[in-house]
């Protein structure tokens, strides 16, 4: 079992105040969920107004469908929020799934 783990900074520039920013994050965590089923939340920074801490995660079973779906994740998100990404990191971790005992 492999788990891909993302996070990921915005700067949103634009942004004078929390309220605006929210708008912003809340519209790409929608997206992010309804286009690629995955797990994603705001996980840093939640108080500062023009920068944000977005962190995403999913199961898979194949090394080379996670790391594709990461580069479509990337690719997307770069298409489709108005905030610049300052930052991307992943990670694909591997679990050994036992005999379940």
């Amino acid at each position: 079992m492999l788990v891909a783990v993302a996070l990921l900074e915005l700067h949103i520039e634009y942004a004078q105040s929390l309220k605006e920013k929210r708008m912003v994050v809340k519209s790409l965590k929608e997206k992010l969920r309804h286009r690629f089923e995955i797990s994603v939340a705001e996980v840093g920074l939640q108080d500062v107004h023009q920068r944000a801490r977005i962190g995403l995660s999913f199961v898979t079973g194949s090394r080379d469908l996670a790391q594709s779906l990461m580069e479509k994740i990337e690719t997307f998100i770069d298409g489709n929020t108005d905030a610049v990404v300052s930052g991307f990191t992943s990670e694909i971790l591997e679990f050994d799934e036992g005999d379940g005992a």
